[in-house]
Order: C-alpha cells, then sequence, then structure tokens
C-alpha cells in the first residue's frame, strides 16, 4: 500500500507583462501603484546599466581587469537593495552592483577591485556587508554564519545572499539551505537564474522543473518569481525579508531573467549560445518592461529619459575618472598581495615577497 508523504508546489509571480502592461489591473501589490519608488528604481537600474557599459569598455581599452557584467540583472539586483534596510547584511556573489550601488558601495569601488586592487573590496559603506565572493556559492554559507549571529543576539536584522543558477547546484548553497531550515535563521536566499553557468545551459544543469525547489526540498518556503519584473522581484523580496526580520525563517527565491552579456569580459558567448535566443530576450529585458510602464502611467517622458541618460554618463565618468586617478597616483606596490592575509606570512610567501620586492617591474618573476 503506498501513501503520498509529502507533495510540493512552486509558484510563479509576474505583475508585468513583456509589453509594459500590467497583467491584471485588480491584483498587483501597492508598490506598483507607487511610482514615485518605481521612477526612483528605474533610475537606478539605468545608472546601473550606464556603468556595466562604461566598465565594459574601460577594460576593453586596458584599464580595468576581468569584469563580470550585470547586463540584463537590474531589476533583480536593484529589488534586491531597495528591500533591505542598512543594517541587513548582503554576501553578494559578484555582479550584484545595482544592490550594492543602493546600499552605499561607489562605482569607483567597484573599478577598483576589479582593476586588481583589493582596496576596493574594503567598501566605505555599508562596512558590515561581505566582499565579493568569486569562489561559487560560498557566500551562501557566511550569509547564514551571519544569520546566525543576528538570532542568537537576537537583533531584528536579516542577512541575504545572491547564487546562480550554477551556484546553486554546489552544496555550500544546499548546506545554507539546511542550516536556516533546521536553526530557522533570518535568511533569504535569492537564485538569479540567468539561464547559463558560463557555457553550460539551465537545460543540462539538472532536470528539476525549477530551481526553487531546492529550497522546498530543505524545508524552506520558496517562490519562483519573473526576474524582469521589478514590480515582482520588490514584491518577493520585501515579503522574504520581512518575514526573516519577524522570526519566521528563511526564504528562497527564484528570480528568472537572462544573462545578455558575457559571463565575464573574458567569455566569449558567441561560441556557445545561439543569437535567436539571446535577440528574444532582449525582448523581454527589465529596463525596457519597466520603462514602458511607467510612461503608459504618466509617469516618464521621454524628455525625462534623454536627461537621465546624460545624468548616468556624467556621473559614471566622475567615478572612471576617480578610478583612474588612483591608478595613476595611488597604486599599491606589487608586494601588497602578500600583506594581507595571514598574520604571520608562510616562509614560502616571504621569499616570493622579497623577489616581488627587488624585482617590483615584473611582478617579481625573475
Amino acid at each position: 500500500m503506498a501513501r503520498t508523504v509529502a507533495a510540493f508546489k512552486v509558484d510563479h509571480f509576474q505583475f508585468l507583462g513583456q509589453d509594459g502592461k500590467l497583467l491584471d489591473e485588480q491584483h498587483v501589490p501597492a508598490v506598483a501603484r507607487d511610482f514615485d519608488r518605481l521612477t526612483d528604481l528605474y533610475r537606478l537600474m539605468t545608472l546601473t546599466r550606464s556603468f556595466d557599459k562604461k566598465a565594459v569598455a574601460l577594460q576593453r581599452t586596458g584599464k580595468l581587469g576581468t569584469y563580470a557584467s550585470s547586463l540584463g540583472h537590474e531589476a533583480a539586483h536593484v529589488s534586491i537593495g531597495a528591500a533591505m534596510r542598512e543594517e541587513d547584511c548582503l554576501a553578494p556573489m559578484y555582479r550584484e552592483y545595482g544592490a550594492q550601488f543602493y546600499r552605499g558601495v561607489k562605482m569607483s569601488e567597484v573599478l577598483l577591485y576589479w582593476g586588481g586592487d583589493e582596496r576596493g573590496n574594503d567598501f566605505s559603506s555599508p562596512r558590515h556587508d561581505f566582499a565579493w565572493c568569486v569562489p561559487i556559492a560560498t557566500q551562501c554559507l557566511h550569509a547564514a554564519g551571519a544569520a546566525m549571529a543576528y538570532k542568537l543576539k537576537n537583533e531584528a536584522r536579516v542577512a541575504v545572499s545572491i547564487v546562480g543558477d550554477g551556484g546553486s547546484s554546489k552544496g555550500d548553497f544546499l548546506e545554507a539551505i539546511n542550516a536556516a531550515s533546521a536553526w530557522k535563521l533570518p535568511l533569504v536566499l535569492v537564485i538569479v537564474n540567468n539561464q547559463w553557468a558560463i557555457s553550460v545551459p539551465r537545460s543540462k544543469q539538472n532536470t528539476a522543473s525549477t530551481l526553487a525547489q531546492k529550497g522546498i526540498a530543505g524545508g524552506l518556503p520558496s517562490i519562483q518569481v519573473d526576474g524582469n519584473d521589478l514590480i515582482a522581484c520588490l514584491w518577493a523580496m520585501e515579503k522574504a525579508v520581512s518575514a526573516a526580520r519577524a522570526g519566521k525563517g528563511a526564504f528562497v527565491i527564484e528570480m528568472l531573467t537572462y544573462r545578455l552579456s558575457d559571463h565575464t569580459t573574458a567569455d566569449d558567448a558567441r561560441r556557445y549560445r545561439p543569437q535567436e535566443e539571446v535577440d528574444e530576450a532582449w525582448e523581454k529585458e527589465p529596463l525596457k518592461r519597466l520603462r514602458a510602464y511607467l510612461m503608459d502611467q504618466g509617469a516618464w517622458d521621454e524628455q525625462r529619459e534623454q536627461e537621465l541618460l546624460a545624468e548616468c554618463s556624467q556621473f559614471v565618468q566622475q567615478a572612471a575618472d576617480e578610478y583612474i586617478d588612483i591608478v595613476q597616483n595611488d597604486a599599491q606596490p606589487v608586494t601588497a598581495i602578500f600583506d594581507y592575509m595571514y598574520e604571520e606570512l608562510p616562509h614560502d610567501l616571504v621569499e616570493q615577497r622579497a623577489y616581488a620586492e627587488k624585482f617590483p617591474e615584473d611582478g617579481g618573476h625573475h
């Protein structure tokens, strides 16, 4: 005799259609009518895209190291930052600039980091957020640790972390879910599913219908939203963060979007991704959708759009100039790569540091 001992479902939420029209005028969250807030977030999304374009240009002209683009992720990332309080903690991956800009990280700091200077990771604000994390998914455990600290100290703070579709296959992500479930931690884990783990498509990563159900397997409430719909992303984030802050435990959100760029500037997605797929994704991208909605509601117009683009260009150029000035006038010595990892440098690195100090012009290779 067989009996069902468990069953689950994953709800998908979308409020704003691809054409910028509300799918259901009667059933939308309050933020859909808060045009002042939506306009502010649209401005940040546009600024983030302008920054992204500039950073790629700096890399292509040899003024920046390998850079991870956020093109197409703006709604997901900005919603994450907008749903958090200053005292909360963000444990990012390596492309969540929209969330970080909202929280006070400077553009020049982002550029400094990708330019190879670790001082860029020492954010001027907020001091309690984690640095960028290139090892895949380990940031989820960092966030779980922070959430555990908040719970033990009885602080009304929430830790938030982001992982990609590929990263959701890592044990670190699943272990963070398990810890959050077992200890009912104030943690929100966001899977920004951009369909590609570098050159591996979502279809070849696993055969699960959703990635959100990985949270359900760990005992956490989990949903999926349209990651190109800022309204849906923000609604889901605020719902999850509020529940976590109220002591109701952790939450998993899968945001479905698309990586419109190469994985990083060291990648060439044309080698493995059909152009038709990319063209189709551009029709669904988040800025176009939100702009159409705001214009349709009379909250935005073409004149304001052009003024915004000019403002963004000027602001981003100022950040780039600040970064270039640091590179030219305040660059760290080659030996700096040895100075901030260990309290006492191991003997082999002492020898390498000595070489680097003796031959700084070739990075110590002699």
